[in-house]
């Protein structure tokens, strides 16, 4: 039985990872100007932008973390189903063992349909494991390019030597020590939501 409860927390640790995870689906386009506007940093400067913040308040990425897991607890649901009536069918069995309620050859081929049933469940909960992972990479793959588009369209406007990124709430990396009036994250935040708002509203068209 370690087995079978083994592929539905390996499913049910996928679901946590993703619930922290997200996605892109279009660029940034032309909002860098606007978000450029209210600057007071100059050109050349070092700046930087939390990355926590941006994943938690970027209305794109909340958008589909919600639909992944709305599509992760559906995979949740049916790997533990299967998994509970697998551990089922065996508790069965071994009651059936113990009261002598079957002959021995009965019993053998009874095991065997068991245990084929378990190497199933097996494969399946791997399965969908990885397919939570693939999803969960392709994710985190689009969400990065999304930002960088931007931040390229960003700083074509704004001129910064340097745009660096940290996250974390405890000695954040790579930025420890900053002047706040670096801190563009607001700035970013404003032009990558404008932007999806922008792309929902050219797509309905």
């Amino acid at each position: 039985m370690k087995r079978i409860l083994t592929g539905i927390i390996a499913i049910a640790g996928a679901a946590a990872l993703l619930s922290t995870s997200i996605t892109s689906c279009n660029n940034a386009g032309d909002q860098s100007a606007k978000a450029a506007a209210d600057s007071t940093v100059t050109a050349g400067a070092i700046v930087y932008f939390n990355l926590d913040r941006v994943i938690d308040e970027y209305d794109m990425a909340n958008d589909l973390r919600s639909v992944a897991e709305t599509k992760i607890n559906s995979i949740n649901q049916e790997v533990n189903r299967r998994g509970s009536k697998l551990e089922k069918d065996i508790k069965t069995f071994q009651d059936k063992i113990n009261k002598g309620l079957m002959t021995q050859s009965v019993a053998e081929v009874q095991s065997r349909k068991l245990q084929e049933q378990k190497n199933n469940f097996d494969q399946y909960a791997a399965q969908k494991q990885q397919e939570i992972i693939e999803e969960q990479q392709v994710m985190m793959n689009q969400i990065a390019d999304a930002i960088k588009t931007y931040v390229d369209e960003f700083n074509a406007v704004k001129g910064y030597a340097m745009i660096l990124t940290t996250q974390g709430e405890i000695l954040p990396a790579p930025v420890v020590v900053a002047d706040p009036s670096l801190d563009i994250t607001d700035e970013l935040l404003e032009g990558l939501n404008a932007a999806y708002v922008k792309s929902k509203s050219e797509n309905k068209e």
